[in-house]
């Protein structure tokens, strides 16, 4: 298996052997479903349910990684907060891989790791909706009361050293800047980077939380009992606020309208630190740097070119700098607060 293209054996066959193997009686019904960083797959089983496969990119997460993402999902089940946890699987003899005290739910085939869960249906969340986003804070709520619980010991802490610094250090050891906007990036990046961090340190005490971390609509399905996640495949050490802002969309009055009803929510069940709000564009701005980074990291990857075709160019890195400018002129307004933040 070529490393640079990690799934080129990962054929619909392979797929189904490696359900067979970890215990799950198929009956050869596959859909593949989108994702870009794993490969996810909808398998039917011969009792007429379906069930998600996810096989991990290789490298990317350690196996005590992958497993502290199974018991966290797991934790939050156990403690009524919506979720979908990991199946418990038949694992071949000597290929156990599990945290103490906790079932088997990595499985391991032909160079591949599986976890299986079972398919759970829904829409995306209506998030005009003040009612909604009300729930929706109370589910957060819920979800970062457990996560306050313990921390991870093996996951990434969402900080400006790992999460922006790390990035900006790949892209500048690599040949992914063209030349005539190299120099440009840097510059802009190192200036936005040393505002985020800044503003980090000005919330002093800022509580670190096992979060969702990817909390974006497209992770959240909505039915008549209300929301769950689909993929904790990025959760994180934090501050809770990373899991309000990129549900946040629209003109600045929409914005606000819309953190206020997350907040109303959230404020019934558990408390929040105002603070955090000032780390909101910071947040974004280490999303923006390390989107870069991980399309560049990806890029050997057939899917990636496909899907992201306009990534790369002078054009591309030029709206980056653009974009990272605008950042910095809204994280120097005064007390790091945005203007749609300050009506």
């Amino acid at each position: 298996m070529h490393a640079d293209t990690p799934y080129d054996d990962l054929t619909p066959d392979l797929v189904l052997d490696a359900l067979e193997a970890v215990g799950q009686e198929v009956d050869g019904r596959l859909l593949q479903l989108n994702s870009y960083e794993n490969r996810v797959f909808q398998v039917g089983l011969e009792d007429g349910q379906f069930v998600v496969a996810k096989f991990y990119r290789p490298g990317r997460w350690s196996d005590a990684q992958i497993l502290e993402e199974h018991a966290f999902a797991n934790e939050l089940v156990a403690a009524e907060v919506p979720a979908v946890p990991p199946l418990t699987l038949q694992l071949a003899q000597g290929r156990e891989a599990s945290l103490q005290g906790t079932p088997p739910t990595l499985g391991f085939f032909k160079g591949h790791r599986v976890a299986v869960s079972p398919r759970r249906g829904g829409r995306s969340p209506e998030l005009e909706d003040p009612e909604v986003l009300t729930w929706l804070g109370r589910f957060l709520a819920r979800m970062h009361a457990v996560g306050a619980q313990r921390p991870f010991a093996h996951r990434l802490t969402l900080d400006v050293d790992h999460t922006g610094r790390s990035a900006r250090q790949w892209l500048s050891d690599s040949d992914s800047l063209p030349m005539e906007t190299r120099n440009s990036w840097l510059a802009v990046t190192d200036q936005a980077l040393d505002l985020c961090q800044q503003a980090f340190d000005r919330v002093s005490g800022l509580q670190m939380r096992r979060l969702h971390g990817d909390c974006h609509p497209g992770n959240i399905l909505w039915t008549p009992q209300g929301p769950h996640f689909v993929d904790l495949d990025d959760a994180c050490m934090g501050p809770a606020v990373q899991d309000f802002w990129m549900m946040l969309s629209g003109d600045p009055r929409d914005r606000q309208i819309q953190l206020n009803a997350l907040l109303d929510g959230y404020e019934s069940i558990g408390e929040f630190d105002w603070r955090e709000l000032k780390l909101i564009e910071p947040l974004r701005t280490l999303r923006i740097i390390h989107h870069s980074a991980w399309l560049a990291r990806r890029w050997d990857d057939p899917a990636f070119p496909a899907a992201f075709p306009w990534f790369g160019s002078g054009n591309y890195w030029q709206q980056q700098i653009d974009l990272l400018r605008q950042q910095i002129e809204i994280m120097q307004t005064p007390d790091d607060q945005p203007a749609w933040m300050q009506g």
